[in-house]
């Protein structure tokens, strides 16, 4: 199961929310020195800790470095209102996940993955301005 947000959705809601509500961080910079890069990769650091312990292989780590979050956290950062709600698909293998939020009425589309209903939500309530 996905456990955090890719790094599409990374850059999206990098523009949405506080950076430093990022648990977690997506970044290329490479140990091999500020001429190089690697392939973007998710690891494990909070995102303003990431771009201190990073600073020593690159000349500008906000370049190479993005915020990532966990479910978790995406979770936290939904109103109270919100709840993820599961269901089994037809073949009953399936798990289908979406978002709802009951003060507002609004829902998601249905996803394989509850990181993927979160953040649809998330970028939902930001457009109605309600974030």
């Amino acid at each position: 199961m996905k456990a955090y947000t890719d790094l599409e959705q990374s850059k999206k809601l990098a523009k949405i929310l506080p950076l430093e509500s990022a648990d977690m961080h997506y970044n290329n910079v490479s140990i091999k020195g500020v001429n190089y890069v690697d392939e973007y990769r998710a690891e494990l650091m909070e995102y303003n800790r990431a771009i201190k312990v990073l600073s020593k292989y690159t000349i500008n780590p906000l370049f190479g470095v993005t915020p990532c979050w966990s479910l978790a956290v995406l979770y936290s950062l939904l109103p109270e209102q919100t709840d993820i709600s599961k269901s089994y698909s037809d073949n009953c293998e399936t798990i289908i996940y979406w978002c709802w939020n009951s003060a507002f009425d609004i829902e998601t589309k249905e996803y394989d993955n509850p990181v993927d209903a979160c953040v649809e939500m998330i970028l939902k309530l930001n457009e109605l301005k309600m974030l």
